[in-house]
């Protein structure tokens, strides 16, 4: 179970050991580039171990099927950083591949496993198919094994909240997305990112599959723990010509006790390997305003107002869609839930919208626009009427939700996906909706393409699809078809964005980050609850470790609130106006200021997680590079604490820093070694508070 003290008491620890070190920033290892290459070595080059992976084939585990089997390896340089290994299994009519990705820049591997059939005649049944399948060992005396990691988002105050499970001897833990959802990081289990302490160090695990993934770590009663990953449902026979595929695992080695290094290392690889580049370039922090699509004055009332959005942002809804469907059955014949004929509606907008993107083109701005095409929520529409084999039933869901919070939020979406759902794995609907969707995108001026898919999940329309030995086989082909489709559209449309959604943050796995950044962690943004402000503070609080390009939307005007939503993507969800000008002018600059600290920084919490109101919560980000670094802390509403000092993090004891409290404006100068050891001070008369601190590095003349 969660033990939130024990978890702060560990990250505490963790930094006063990194302070001692004198480690400036989350900089690899020598001994864990070593334990990650002997890893290779072991794993994925040795033939007499068996490779982290398995399967059973015709009733034999894949260890027996492979040794039968003739074996091919290969080789080659991706680019400086990065070496490709390629292992080929062949036995009869069933071929596996494992292409993995050694990296030289961090202590990190990955691997994806295909099994094709390359024969004339259906396979044999493949069960149980574990992209990732290893056992670790500890001795006697060593620490137990502890999962570190944090929820998946369920729209809710505790979504990302992080925990801490000691894997004890004789127990199994399993994790995975809600039970009927198929959407990758939905749920309390479902995150799908771990840091496992191991005995002098530990593992750092990702798992990318836009689907239904599911993860166990069984130990037993000696020192073994075995871990397993994989798509959840598996048990099918492959025709002539199909491939099939795991899901893409990465794992990347650190060493020592340090839990919060650990992290930061993980956000520098993934600002290095993960995140989508322009021109070879990780993506820049952005600004956003919502717009209609052709009302220009609201733009301009942003430009006169000192505002310069980064992103002019068409979302699904407001007062009516961008999209015909007028015979949708979902809450009146204008619901944004009415989806499937995807073009712009000419009675709306007789021009569509290029006009509108070339002028705000003309100011330096982007245009976003909002798509669902994977849900067909309306049966008249183009897709529902001239392409009914491409849709898959959606409305009865496989199990029944297994918590009260499941079933209430299963009861809101009304049990179903909210209409049919759009085949991808169908080649004929791939192709569709790939060169449908590019047309859109070069003839409308769309720089930023949101994707969303709202309902319960996809996963009863996969599995209602499948015969009982093909169980697997329509969510394999999806979730490959859907990557595919995003491929694509970047490839088709160089400088493309891509905004992942899925009822907020429920699908934000590594393949998905990889092509994609989500605007909108969560939907919980839009509850009308008396905890949203401190819930989202949560939110930054947990996700943080793991995602350092992450956004929202914010509908408040106060300083305590509108700072809880600084993010690498900002926006506020109204117009300007006279009553809240003067707060959007101090939220936009001010997360200016902060966004790229908080993107490119180390990231070290500086109090422990908590919900109550009667506390303080509050981070440091550290650019070490720069010199530059911010201090975010909000005092809530029933806190008797007027002040808190605050140890800092990464600095440089023999340096001199300038703080800027955004609220004083007047710069003062400290030493690293005082911020280090005694401390920033910040004091707040009011309740609930907030205060910025953003320092830099003076440089000596």
């Amino acid at each position: 179970m969660r033990n939130n003290t024990s978890v702060f008491r560990i990250l505490i620890c963790t930094l006063l050991m990194a302070l001692i070190s004198g480690s400036y920033a989350a900089e690899p290892a020598s001994d864990a580039m070593k334990a990650k290459h002997q890893w290779v070595l072991q794993h994925l080059q040795g033939k007499g171990n068996p490779p982290p992976f398995s399967f059973i084939y015709g009733g034999q585990p894949s260890k027996a099927v492979l040794k039968k089997g003739w074996r091919s390896e290969n080789a080659s340089r991706l680019d400086a950083n990065r070496l490709q290994h390629i292992t080929t299994w062949t036995n009869d009519s069933l071929q596996v591949k494992c292409i993995a990705v050694e990296y030289s820049d961090f202590p990190a591997v990955e691997w994806t496993v295909y099994c094709s059939n390359i024969g004339s005649k259906p396979t044999a049944l493949l069960e149980d198919i574990q992209g990732l399948d290893v056992t670790l060992s500890r001795k006697a005396n060593d620490p137990e094994f502890t999962l570190n990691g944090i929820k998946g988002d369920w729209t809710t105050a505790d979504s990302f909240e992080p925990y801490q499970r000691t894997l004890k001897p004789s127990t199994v833990s399993k994790l995975s997305p809600l039970s009927y959802s198929g959407k990758s990081s939905s749920g309390p289990d479902g995150w799908p990112y771990y840091n496992l302490q191991t005995p002098g160090g530990g593992i750092m695990m990702a798992i990318g599959w836009p689907g239904q993934w599911a993860s166990s770590f069984t130990r037993d009663a000696a020192g073994n723990l075995r871990i397993q990953a994989g798509q959840e449902l598996t048990h099918l026979s492959l025709k002539p010509g199909e491939e099939i595929r795991t899901p893409l695992i990465a794992m990347l080695f650190w060493r020592g006790t340090d839990v919060v290094r650990a992290q930061n290392l993980w956000r520098r690889w993934y600002m290095a390997h993960v995140i989508p580049k322009v021109d070879g370039k990780p993506l820049e922090p952005v600004t956003q305003i919502q717009v209609d699509g052709s009302d220009t004055n609201n733009v301009l009332g942003f430009l006169n107002a000192g505002i310069h959005p980064d992103i002019c942002w068409r979302d699904a809804g407001g007062s009516y869609t961008w999209y015909p469907n007028s015979t949708g059955p979902y809450k009146g014949d204008d619901s944004w839930l009415n989806t499937g004929t995807w073009e712009v509606d000419s009675k709306r907008y007789p021009q569509g919208f290029k006009p509108y993107s070339d002028w705000i083109h003309s100011r330096g701005i982007k245009f976003l626009l909002w798509f669902e095409p994977e849900r067909v929520g309306d049966p008249g529409s183009w897709l529902g009427t001239n392409h009914p084999e491409w849709l898959l039933p959606g409305n009865s869901p496989v199990k029944e939700p297994t918590t009260a919070h499941d079933a209430k939020l299963h009861a809101q979406n009304q049990g179903n996906t909210h209409g049919k759902i759009l085949n991808e794995g169908h080649p004929a609907a791939f192709n569709w909706l790939t060169n449908h969707i590019t047309q859109l995108i070069k003839a409308q001026g769309i720089d930023w393409y949101r994707e969303d898919m709202n309902g319960d999940g996809p996963l009863p329309a996969w599995r209602n699809n499948d015969a009982p030995d093909r169980q697997g086989i329509t969510e394999n082909l999806y979730v490959q078809g859907h990557l595919a489709y995003w491929d694509a559209l970047r490839a088709m449309n160089p400088g493309l964005q891509i905004d992942s959604c899925a009822s907020g943050g429920r699908r934000n796995d590594l393949e998905t980050m990889r092509r994609a950044v989500p605007f909108t962690r969560s939907d919980f943004q839009f509850l009308e609850m008396k905890d949203v402000v401190e819930g989202n503070q949560c939110h930054t609080y947990g996700l943080a470790f793991w995602l350092p390009y992450q956004g929202s939307g914010c509908r408040f005007y106060d300083p305590y609130s509108f700072r809880t939503f600084y993010m690498a993507e900002f926006g506020m969800c109204a117009g300007i106006s006279p009553a809240n000008q003067a707060a959007q002018v101090q939220a936009y600059t001010e997360c200016k200021k902060v966004a790229p600290l908080m993107l490119n920084g180390d990231y070290y919490p500086l109090t422990p997680y908590s919900m109550s109101k009667a506390v303080w919560i509050g981070w440091q980000f550290d650019w070490p590079e720069k010199g530059q670094g911010c201090v975010q802390v909000f005092r809530r509403a029933d806190s008797n604490e007027e002040a808190r000092t605050f140890t800092l993090n990464g600095l440089n004891p023999a340096a001199t820093y300038e703080l800027t409290n955004l609220d004083s404006k007047a710069p003062v100068q400290m030493s690293g070694k005082e911020l280090l050891e005694k401390g920033l001070t910040i004091r707040m008369s009011e309740k609930p508070g907030s205060a910025i601190v953003i320092y830099k590095r003076v440089e000596r003349k």
